[in-house]
């Protein structure tokens, strides 16, 4: 659940729930009181099913009736001074109870005019005052309580005074006792109940989270969050999930890139002490008068000489990969012609593969004016690179490679083919990987870094192009790579 969906659900049970609750609980508790008293027949009560408001009543009538009754007993006639009857009103200290004399059947006086106007006519006759002595009687229908004591005037009229009391004044008193408490219990119900759901709803998947950011911390990346939360919560957790899994990954891939990197600087160390060794050689049989004849003498040059190159071909190398994981390789883009192009490549590549009994083929079926967008230098590391890699690994007495250029309508195909050794199935989606090695133990011993292919991949890769291999082992390996053409338009110079 969303938190602004979750605020205003708070918000309305901080305001709907209690009101509820209170009203239930207003409802219950007044019913309590009052149905012990309401539904009762004017008559005689029994105390035994009155509540204890209704005895409350009762006790609150008591003491005028007291003072009544005294007078009654002591001088009877007293209660026609209307002077005495006002000076026993105004000391009532109970504002709901008041009294009323009747002479005869009329109203002789009353301490609260209004209400006694309402309950005059219900009043007991005279002779009823006897039952009224030992109880009294309730009005439910005004929520009266009332008790009688009947005298004669001064003149021999019968006469009775009546005490009355407002009965559902004093249980609101006694209910708003019992409506505190609940009012009380309730606030403290809504507020255990809003704070666990709260605390459900959103401290605890906090913490959650923040434990698993302590581990995260401390290099641990499995440990999973999940959840169904559509809300801002299950936002976090999916998040925190994604941050996780690219932390692994990133991780996984540093360290992969970590052994990478020693291996490659491994591959490097043992490429280059091959030729220092051999240039050292050398160089000591100069030194000590080995080459004593001229021919001898050509031959350690030029021996040095090519070991040198290899060295600088290893230091190339090295720069290069460097600058393909900072991503700043110098690309130098030209409209080159692929026939002449390609017709140099072939001429420069074509004596040292001779030299190496091998026999180079070359076949153009795109038009002579066919033209790409590349940078000459780095295609030619991919033609060497591919070429290299083909020498390197050709286990024939009269080894052959096959180079064709194909016109693919807005591309060209180039492709590379040998007749070595080939590569296996499993290893052929592999072998563009940095320092991935079909053949570990004779790559080494071949020597070379391991990412030559990759190398040309990216190449390729970055002037828009793609490229793959297909083989057969024992039979040979074609290397497949395409690029766009370039369309001149009817302005370009």
């Amino acid at each position: 659940m969303k938190f602004k969906t979750r605020l205003r659900v708070t918000f309305v049970v901080i305001i709907v729930l209690p009101l509820a609750l209170i009203a239930a609980a207003f409802c219950g508790i007044g019913m309590y009181l009052l149905n012990a008293q309401k539904g009762l027949p004017p008559g005689r009560l029994d105390y035994s099913f009155m509540s204890e408001n209704m005895q409350e009543v009762v006790n609150s009538t008591e003491e005028v009736y007291l003072i009544l009754q005294e007078q009654v007993h002591r001088d009877p006639s007293k209660l026609a001074d209307r002077d005495y009857l006002e000076e026993i009103s105004s000391g009532i200290g109970q504002k709901t109870t008041y009294i009323i004399v009747r002479k005869g059947d009329e109203l002789y006086y009353a301490g609260n005019q209004d209400a006694a106007n309402l309950i005059f006519p219900k009043l007991p006759d005279y002779g009823e005052g006897t039952l009224a002595e030992e109880s009294g009687y309730y009005y439910g229908e005004y929520d009266k309580f009332v008790k009688q004591i009947d005298f004669l005037f001064p003149d021999g009229s019968p006469g009775s005074v009546f005490v009355v009391t407002r009965v559902n004044a004093l249980i609101s008193r006694h209910l708003l006792r019992d409506m505190m408490i609940a009012i009380i219990l309730i606030m403290i119900f809504t507020a255990v109940m809003l704070t666990r759901w709260i605390s459900r709803g959103v401290f605890d998947p906090i913490n959650e989270l923040n434990a698993a950011m302590k581990q995260i911390q401390q290099g641990n990346f499995e440990y999973a969050l999940d959840t169904d939360d559509k809300g801002e919560i299950g936002d976090l957790y999916r998040n925190y999930e994604d941050m996780r899994l690219r932390l692994k990954e990133s991780t996984e891939e540093e360290r992969e890139n970590e052994k990478q990197n020693k291996e490659f600087i491994s591959n490097i160390s043992h490429d280059l002490k091959t030729p220092i060794t051999a240039i050292k050689g050398y160089v000591e049989g100069i030194m000590d008068g080995v080459t004593n004849t001229p021919e001898k003498m050509d031959k350690y040059i030029k021996t040095i000489y090519n070991k040198a190159n290899d060295m600088e071909r290893l230091i190339n190398e090295l720069t290069f990969y460097s600058g393909i994981d900072n991503n700043r390789i110098p690309y130098q883009f030209h409209r080159i012609n692929v026939a002449d192009y390609f017709g140099d490549c072939i001429e420069e590549v074509g004596l040292d593969l001779e030299s190496k009994n091998i026999q180079l083929n070359y076949t153009n079926l795109t038009q002579p004016d066919t033209r790409v967008i590349a940078d000459p230098e780095q295609m030619k590391k991919v033609i060497n690179n591919i070429i290299s890699n083909s020498v390197k690994y050709m286990d024939k007495p009269k080894g052959a490679i096959d180079i064709r250029i194909l016109d693919e309508n807005d591309s060209i195909r180039i492709e590379i083919e040998d007749n070595g050794k080939g590569i296996a199935q499993k290893d052929l989606p592999r072998i563009f990987e940095r320092f991935y090695r079909t053949d570990a133990s004779r790559n080494s011993a071949q020597g070379g870094s391991g990412i030559g292919l990759s190398i040309v991949k990216k190449i390729i890769e970055d002037h828009g192009g793609y490229i793959w291999a297909t083989s057969r082992e024992g039979e040979g390996t074609c290397i497949h790579f395409v690029l766009r053409k370039y369309i001149e338009l009817p302005n370009d110079p």
